[in-house]
């Protein structure tokens, strides 16, 4: 799945980091979904949709 989280995270001035903390998750799962190997859960993507005041279908789109 593609995203536009590190887009986001560059337009605000957050940390990777910054970010997982935010949304209660670690580093790791906020570098593994930027980089396509790993689909957030819907709950994660709500909050993450939340904290950039998006909509989660502007955030993240399907591949096909």
């Amino acid at each position: 799945m593609k995203n536009k989280i590190k887009v986001l995270r560059a337009e605000q001035n957050i940390t990777q980091a910054e970010l997982a903390n935010r949304v209660e998750v670690s580093r790791q799962t906020i570098n593994a979904i930027e980089k396509g190997k790993f689909d957030p859960s819907l709950p994660l993507a709500f909050r993450i949709s939340r904290l950039f005041n998006a909509r989660i279908e502007d955030i993240f789109q399907d591949e096909k």
